[in-house]
């Protein structure tokens, strides 16, 4: 069985309920960005055409270096012994264990074979492992660790019913010969599984042309040369992990994987960005917060070939904001947005020391190819375009929107939608669950989940937005606001 067996087709998602005046009035306030990009190449067609003009270095774990024909050569032996194993264009493999360059060539390899990537986690509970597999279908498990299978991934795979295949044994593959196989734009190219409010998570399909869009979206907004070094620190099962690992790959760049233990040690992970000339890290706000802690207590590295911090996966604090701002000012400071179900982010804002005075920070405006959208679900059940001031929930269109949850059409089609708003990237639109406003400059705000709206004496009220003005008090350092209904009687 394929991927493709367990999704939605265009023509079965929903319409959004909204009138025709409305989506006039929702296209005079979209915000959307078209940059032209090419689209038609897998990423390691790239890694194969720069080899191919002279060999340069490509990844680094703490182990060992490829450069970039080492790199598409050990892809090409993966891919042979993928092939082998039975695996066939549409079909999933999970890819387990620690982050590592031979993650990184096996996510290569099922590029050439036409072949769906699933990470799992050597750090998971075997539970979370075969749940993951037997919801993916995947054929088998690639092993990428040079010793013995990770227990709990071992344990995960039999479970599930689904073999273990070694990277090991890729030894002595020839070199699988071809193209990479590429369909069309809209092919899937990975799964990341998302925690469901249920507790099942889900297994978000994202397409070959919204993550190269994404890659692009991070060259073109952080100017990326073949100079630049990204740390791939992200775990495997979130969708930072898909960017940190490819995007220097498509320019020349080069890729260090930084290992847990490192990545989790803020003065050790600062020695490592200066000692390997490291010059883009993304890390959620809290990191960037220890790393800024642990610098001001230690002291030693000084972060000086650091380009740019991005902080997503959570809000970043205004207090932090300026703390890196006054503390780093060598490296810019990148506010990222976006939900994996759309390719990771969908905005980006490089924070100001203006910004600072906000009570919240923007989270900025589109990436490339993305359109996006602020409505608001009356009382009438439909759904109404937002001015700029007003309060709403963000709707995403464009290249990065996903193909929906694997196997699960009921939440499917809860947040996907055929798109109201006439010709697009991809035809669909997701929706967030986001509550965001325009500023006037321009940019967006995110104000929380829609969830935690409330209405007090008819007039709505973002509980996200009142944390937001306590958070500022120097003596709170954690502050949650909920509402009660104590009646009428007093």
């Amino acid at each position: 069985m394929t991927i493709l067996d367990g999704l939605l087709e265009q023509a079965d998602l929903p319409e959004l309920d909204i009138s025709g005046e409305e989506v006039e009035y929702a296209r005079k306030f979209a915000m959307s960005r078209v940059h032209e990009v090419d689209l038609s190449a897998a990423v390691v067609t790239w890694v194969e055409r720069i080899a191919a003009g002279g060999d340069r270095p490509a990844v680094r774990d703490e182990t060992r270096a490829l450069g970039y024909a080492e790199l598409a050569a050990e892809a090409r032996r993966i891919a042979a012994l993928l092939e082998r194993e039975g695996v066939r264009p549409g079909m999933v493999v999970a890819v387990g264990g620690v982050r590592s360059v031979t993650v990184i060539a096996a996510f290569l390899a099922l590029e050439l074979i036409g072949g769906v990537y699933v990470p799992a986690d050597a750090n998971w509970p075997a539970k979370r492992v075969s749940d993951v597999l037997e919801q993916a279908g995947a054929v088998l498990l690639f092993n990428t660790d040079p010793g013995e299978t990770t227990p709990a991934l071992a344990e995960g795979a039999a479970a599930a019913g689904v073999r273990v295949v070694r990277a090991r044994e890729a030894a002595d593959c020839p070199l699988w010969e071809g193209e990479a196989r590429l369909e069309s734009l809209d092919q899937p190219r990975y799964m990341l599984f998302t925690s469901g409010s249920t507790g099942r998570p889900k297994g978000a399909v994202v397409e070959h042309q919204g993550m190269v869009n994404h890659l692009y979206a991070k060259i073109v907004d952080l100017g990326m040369t073949d100079r630049d070094v990204v740390a791939q620190t992200a775990p495997l099962g979130f969708d930072i992990s898909i960017w940190q690992m490819l995007c220097p790959l498509l320019n020349g760049g080069q890729v260090h994987v930084v290992s847990d233990e490192v990545s989790y040690d803020s003065v050790a992970f600062a020695e490592v960005i200066d000692s390997q000339e490291i010059t883009v890290v993304e890390l959620v706000p809290t990191m960037v917060r220890l790393l800024l802690d642990d610098l001001a207590a230690h002291g030693g590295a000084r972060l000086a070939g650091l380009r740019w911090m991005l902080a997503t996966g959570e809000e970043l604090p205004t207090e932090v904001a300026r703390r890196w701002l006054l503390e780093m000012p060598q490296a810019g400071l990148v506010n990222a947005y976006g939900p994996t179900e759309c390719s990771d982010d969908v905005t980006h804002h490089i924070v100001t020391l203006g910004d600072l005075e906000l009570l919240r920070l923007p989270i900025g405006t589109p990436v490339i190819n993305t359109d996006l959208y602020v409505l608001r679900k009356d009382d009438d059940g439909r759904w109404h375009a937002c001015e700029p001031g007003e309060t709403g929930e963000l709707f995403v269109g464009g290249h990065g929107v996903g193909r929906g949850y694997l196997g699960d059409h009921e939440r499917t089609r809860d947040a996907f939608f055929r798109s109201p708003f006439g010709p697009s990237l991809t035809s669909r639109l997701y929706r967030t669950g986001d509550a965001v406003k325009v500023l006037p400059q321009g940019a967006l705000q995110y104000l929380g989940r829609v969830d935690r709206q409330v209405k007090v004496a008819g007039v709505r009220m973002e509980l996200g937005e009142i944390e937001a003005v306590l958070q500022r008090h120097p003596s709170v350092g954690a502050v949650a606001v909920v509402l009660h209904d104590f009646g009428t009687g007093g």
